[in-house]
Formats: structure tokens, C-alpha cells, sequence
């Protein structure tokens, strides 16, 4: 096997939920070794989030949890025992990155802000993952993904013109900022190769997720404009929306931008009359009337199945996709030939899939190597081989409630 690109980093990861856990999991699956903090009192909230294993609830049966650490080593300790912050900052002077997502001013409380962390190790990189940044009239507001997801705009957008507005499947957030969260950490590993020296990395996740409504806030910088619930339309196509198809809840998207998609999409339909009709002939008359438009795509496509309906659309060059479920996903041909889904054996869970990354390095492929941890699952490992403590010590710790 090729070497792997952060082979040889060390991360501390002490995050909670999901925006911090897939940061570090991007250098985990790339071959850091990567351990994942907890306690027993405290544990990641990820492990009590549904789905379970065979619909039976246990901290190590959370698909949510198992899916966004895999690849990672797991351990438990005690931040509020007054030997717990020591054994942290044992950790830490064995790290090259430490990655976090508490609230912020959490760290500091334990002794484990960035002076302190650069008093153990100098050239340490510190992430900090917080909802709206460390510092700022709000920057100490502890908030959700739910929460940012509405702060963002993207609760504004999402939903019917008629209705109020709608929460979008997840957290937008914590899929949005670990991506910029590795990438910090990338350009702060190279700074550290080049010069020697650790950096501080300050990210706000709210800020992370407003780089994905340019277009909407630039339309207000320049013509004030708001952008409002419009359900699935879009202001430069039609017909564009979901459609109903042969067989139970089967969906078919379609989008008609160009008048020339428009010609092509009637001759799939089997309907070329449709382009002499003055009422659809081009996209400011579709437009006009999109009612009647939608109602005449819905009832040809509800003569096919949603496969044949995005394969006739695709032979003719006209954007179509299959409104895919978790099921279909699972078993999409693409997804498998691009080894999307990593097989994991766990000790409790037992065979699962994980999401794999969207990209894939030629010469350093990222590959699967551990399940998610069970909680403490890796103490005596981490504690006694990485960190060499001797048994004694070891057990007197654990006696004494240090890795609870």
C-alpha cells in the first residue's frame, strides 16, 4: 500500500457531534492517527443519535456516531478530574493538531486554550470549531447546526411561497464546515513544514456556511433583492421540479434551462407539438405559465418508471435525475464503482457502511483501516503505548477515576 499523505500526523480530537468529528476523520482516512476524546459522563452526543444497529439504542450502536469516526482511536477521560487536564496535556505534547468544536471559553475553563497548549507543545496548529467564531457580541452564544442552519439563511429559502419556513434534512453546517475546517489544517501543516511554526485557526461555522448562498446575497449587494421560498422553481428554467413516476413515491427531477433543452425535452416526452404552442414556446412564456406546464410533466411522467424517465431525458442532452432513497443509494452503480461505501467490521455493530470521501487521490488513495471506537475502547492502548505510561501508573489512574 502507498504511503498516505498525513502518515506521521498526530490529532487530538476533542469534538462533540458531527462539524469537528468529520474534520478530523478527512486526516484520519489519509492516515493521521487521530485520537477522539470523551468521557464517560461526558460522551460524544453523536453516540445517542439515530439510527441504531438493528433499531437497538447503545452508546456503540449509533450509525451517526460509527459513520463520521471511523478510522480513529477511541479513549476516555476525565477534563473535570484534577489529574484529567495533566494527562491532556500529555496527549497534546505527543500532537502535531488539535481540533475542537465546544463552545467557546470550554477549553479555556480546563486550562487547554491556545497559550496553554503552546506552553506544552510551541509549533502545536489549533482548530476551533465554534458556531460564529471565539471572539464578537455573539462569538460566546453556544448554538447548534439546526440553529446555524436558520442563522445562515438556508431555513429562509427552503420550502412553498405559501408557507412559512422549512428546516432543510440536516444541520447544513456540519456538512459544510469540515471542509474548510481540513483545509485550514492542510495550509497549516505546510506553513509548519516550511517554517517550524504551530498556528491558531479561529473558524466560525456559520461563516463557512454563507459562502454557499453567494449567488442569493450577492443578487441583494446589487439589486437589493431578496431571495423568497419558491418550492422547487427556479427563476431561469422551466420546467424544472420533482415530478411523480410509475411505482410508490418515485420521483423524477427535470430542468429546462435553454429554449434548445426545451426541444430536446418535448421530442423525449414525445410531444414536438409542445414547442409550436405559444404558451411554452419560450422560457419567459414556460414561465408564465408554469402551472399548466408542471401539470402536463407530471401526467407523461407518470406513465414511466423514474429510471426510464431520467434515461429518456439524458439520451437528449436535458438534466434529469432519479429522486433517490436510501435504499437506491446503497445500491447505485456509480457510488459502487467508486468504492463510496467503506465495510467496516465493528466489535458491537458488527459489518457497517461509512461514507468514504468525494474525492480520490491516485497515488495516496485513502482507505478504510479502523471501525469507529467503541467508547474507551482504545485506554490501555493510547495511555500505556503512545503516551508510555507504565501499568502502574496506568491502573492507578483508572482506580483513581482519571479515564472515566
Amino acid at each position: 500500500m502507498a504511503k498516505q499523505v498525513f502518515e506521521g500526523v498526530k490529532v487530538v480530537d476533542f469534538c462533540l457531534m458531527i462539524a469537528g468529528s468529520v474534520t478530523s476523520r478527512h486526516l484520519a482516512d489519509h492516515g493521521a492517527t487521530v485520537i477522539h476524546i470523551e468521557s464517560r459522563s461526558k460522551f460524544d452526543s453523536c453516540r445517542s443519535g439515530t439510527p441504531f444497529k438493528d433499531g437497538i439504542s447503545g452508546l456503540n450502536l449509533s450509525g451517526h456516531f460509527n459513520n463520521w469516526n471511523a478510522n480513529k482511536l477511541g479513549i476516555t477521560l476525565n477534563l473535570n478530574h484534577r489529574q484529567g487536564v495533566e494527562v491532556a496535556k500529555r496527549i497534546i505534547a505527543w500532537a502535531d493538531v488539535v481540533v475542537e468544536n465546544f463552545a467557546p471559553g470550554v477549553m479555556e475553563k480546563w486550562g487547554l486554550g491556545y497559550p496553554d497548549l503552546k506552553k506544552v507543545k510551541p509549533d502545536i496548529i489549533m482548530l476551533r470549531l465554534s458556531a460564529q467564531g471565539q471572539t464578537g457580541p455573539y462569538g460566546r452564544h453556544p448554538c447548534t447546526g439546526y440553529a446555524l442552519t436558520a442563522m445562515a439563511g438556508f431555513t429562509w429559502i427552503t420550502g412553498w411561497p405559501d408557507r412559512g419556513p422549512v428546516q432543510p434534512y440536516a444541520a447544513y453546517s456540519d456538512t459544510v464546515a469540515p471542509r474548510f475546517g481540513a483545509l485550514a489544517i492542510i495550509a497549516a501543516l505546510d506553513y509548519k513544514r516550511r517554517t517550524g511554526k504551530g498556528q491558531y485557526l479561529d473558524l466560525s461555522q456559520l461563516e463557512c456556511s454563507i459562502q454557499c448562498l453567494a449567488p442569493i446575497i450577492l443578487d441583494y449587494t446589487a439589486n437589493g433583492r431578496v431571495a423568497y421560498r419558491n418550492g422547487n422553481r427556479h427563476p431561469h428554467a422551466a420546467p424544472h421540479g420533482a415530478y411523480p413516476c410509475q411505482g410508490e413515491d418515485r420521483w423524477c427531477t427535470i430542468a429546462v434551462f435553454s429554449d434548445e433543452e426545451w426541444k430536446s425535452f418535448c421530442t423525449a416526452a414525445g410531444h414536438p407539438e409542445w414547442t409550436k404552442d405559444p404558451g411554452f414556446a419560450t422560457l419567459t412564456a414556460r414561465k408564465q405559465n408554469e402551472d399548466e406546464l408542471d401539470k402536463l410533466v407530471a401526467e407523461w411522467t407518470s406513465n414511466f418508471t423514474a429510471e426510464e424517465v431520467m434515461t429518456k431525458m439524458q439520451s437528449l442532452g436535458v438534466p434529469a435525475g432519479v429522486v433517490q432513497n436510501g435504499k437506491d443509494i446503497h445500491q447505485d452503480p456509480q457510488l459502487e464503482h467508486r468504492r463510496h461505501f467503506w465495510i467496516f467490521n465493528h466489535p458491537e455493530a458488527g459489518a457497517y457502511k461509512a461514507d468514504s470521501f468525494p474525492f480520490k487521490l491516485s497515488k495516496n488513495p485513502a482507505e478504510p483501516r479502523l471501525p469507529a471506537p467503541c467508547l474507551g475502547e482504545h485506554n490501555e492502548y493510547v495511555y500505556t503505548k503512545i503516551l508510555g505510561m507504565s501499568d502502574e501508573e496506568f491502573v492507578n489512574l483508572l482506580a483513581d477515576g482519571v479515564f472515566d
